[in-house]
């Protein structure tokens, strides 16, 4: 498979498939395509793994689509104004994602739900008790809000993060909470009670306007 990615703001990743090679897609991902891609909607590995995909936030089925008859191309759009990435999944090369960042992958990638360890952190991190893992093997595109910074952390190396900013970040971090101190940079500071937490080895994928904040925004003007 070739693909581009393309726009500023509003991108699109653009897919070209060879005869019968197949991608997958999130439900509405799908802008354009060639006549000859045929699409099948399947549950990819039954109704379980359905169920695990809507807990983490994606639709429970997911759609398939091939290259019949001589190559293909078909497209996916983000949904939201921000950045499409490209990630190459392979063992020990997983990566945790937020909900909804699941744009398409080539079939041999498996996206299943994830659990936060620590129950704290689910409640009070801001990145919520469950987010997608991603592993198997192949190219898949991520869906990132606003624009991205990466960071590669090193063994025991911690970056703190305000809630909602965590795109993503690869399977051997760990994520933690910390309280903010102090009573006024609590009441005044307007940070929010807790940071997230996350500890190296490995990268972690920061997005500068998550869609929460957005929606706060909005909701401030009503």
């Amino acid at each position: 498979m070739k693909y581009t990615i393309e726009g500023k703001n509003l991108p699109v990743s653009l897919c070209e498939l060879h005869e019968n090679e197949t991608i997958v897609s999130e439900g509405g991902a799908m802008c354009w395509m060639s006549p000859n891609m045929e699409m099948k909607t399947s549950t990819r590995g039954g109704f379980k793994k359905a169920f695990g995909r809507s807990l983490s936030g994606e639709r429970a089925f997911q759609n398939i689509y091939r290259a019949k008859k001589g190559p293909a191309t078909i497209a996916f759009a983000s949904k939201f104004p921000g950045t499409i990435i490209s990630y190459d999944v392979f063992y020990g090369n997983e990566i945790i994602v937020q909900k909804s960042s699941f744009i398409a992958s080539e079939e041999g990638v498996d996206a299943s739900v994830y659990f936060q360890e620590k129950l704290s952190t689910a409640m009070f991190g801001g990145e919520g008790f469950i987010m997608q893992k991603l592993s198997g093997n192949g190219k898949a595109f991520l869906e990132i809000d606003g624009d991205i910074k990466i960071y590669d952390l090193m063994p025991g190396e911690e970056i703190i993060i305000d809630t909602g900013h965590l795109a993503a970040m690869s399977r051997t971090c760990s994520m933690d909470i910390k309280k903010i101190s102090g009573v006024k940079n609590v009441l005044f500071g307007g940070e929010g009670l807790f940071n997230t937490i996350v500890r190296g080895p490995g990268k972690v994928y920061l997005q500068t306007m998550p869609i929460s904040k957005l929606r706060a925004l909005f909701t401030m003007d009503e």
